[in-house]
């Protein structure tokens, strides 16, 4: 019986791709550990990216920013608007995985030993357009309020706000932006993943360091590749705090782009670089980790 059984003796390939409940749950569970633990950095990111800042609200690295706003504002400014990713990460994080797998065992993913780039990255690219409609709100409820004096004391209040004196469409005018980033992050890490998961764990058994080790460099090197479009989306999700008019009127994608070209150079693109990859690095290592317990345990306790 599946109890009398250690767990390391359990070969974690052998349990399948799983079932979509237990993708759905595994991945909400992912999706909440690494938005939360990582969202100060976060924030950080976000105040660092944004164009034409208040003098209040410049930085130097991510140490300066920490101890500037703690000093100003107090450390608890950190973490002002969780409550929008607690609410938005774990159904869109269900979502996710849950399109990842079905869509990577219909590719063929998951057969055999071997690498499967086009099914893995096809599977990624899936499961991001899924998962974004759904947390795209979210996330601009997120940054606009974690910027610099924000005084929204809800995600209600700031939804309404927004809905208010915007219109719906400004919780999707970033949507295609977020999309020609989080297609190609999400095809390059989860690629990246499933490589490094079969060199550093070529046996496929459950293994919670080669899973984080595997996700941690995965998340570097997409974060890395995508920071010039995590930029243009900081701009268009937060264009309605600006005090600038040409950026209160942006209009997407390419008119973000040729607004911070304009203002700050090709360097402009690469703002928030490195609390990006920071906060990527890790937040994508505890992700991985956490969706591969969940499953594992999961599907242990259907055998």
């Amino acid at each position: 019986m599946a109890d009398h059984v250690p767990p390391q003796e359990i070969d974690y390939e052998s349990l399948g791709g799983g079932s979509l409940t237990s993708n759905l749950v595994a991945g909400a569970f992912a999706g909440i550990m690494e938005h939360v633990v990582m969202y100060p950095v976060d924030a950080i990111k976000t105040r660092m990216q944004i164009v034409n800042p208040t003098p209040a609200a410049m930085y130097t690295g991510i140490t300066n920013a920490v101890a500037q706003i703690s000093s100003t504002e107090g450390v608890r400014s950190l973490w002002r608007g969780i409550a929008s990713v607690a609410v938005g990460a774990g159904p869109a994080h269900a979502v996710y995985f849950g399109t990842y797998e079905a869509v990577k065992q219909k590719l063929g993913g998951n057969s055999g030993p071997e690498h499967h780039p086009f099914a893995v990255a096809t599977a990624g690219a899936c499961a991001t357009i899924a998962s974004d409609a759904l947390m795209n709100p979210f996330d601009v409820i997120k940054q606009r309020m974690q910027v610099h004096g924000s005084t929204y004391e809800s995600i209600t209040e700031c939804a309404r706000s927004v809905y208010r004196n915007e219109g719906f469409r400004a919780f999707y005018i970033s949507y295609p932006t977020t999309l020609a980033m989080t297609i190609p992050f999400t095809a390059i890490q989860f690629t990246a993943y499933e490589s490094l998961a079969k060199v550093l764990n070529p046996t496929r058994r459950y293994d919670p360091f080669s899973h984080c080790i595997s996700g941690g460099m995965a998340g570097a090197v997409a974060a890395a590749m995508t920071t010039p479009l995590d930029v243009i989306k900081t701009l268009l999700q937060t264009r309605g705090t600006s005090q600038d008019t040409r950026i209160r009127n942006s209009k997407g994608l390419f008119d973000a782009a040729k607004i911070i070209h304009e203002r700050e150079g090709y360097k402009g693109f690469f703002k928030g670089l490195r609390p990006r990859i920071v906060t990527t690095m890790p937040s994508t290592a505890i992700c991985w980790t956490s969706y591969e317990m969940a499953k594992y345990y999961l599907r242990l306790n259907s055998v």
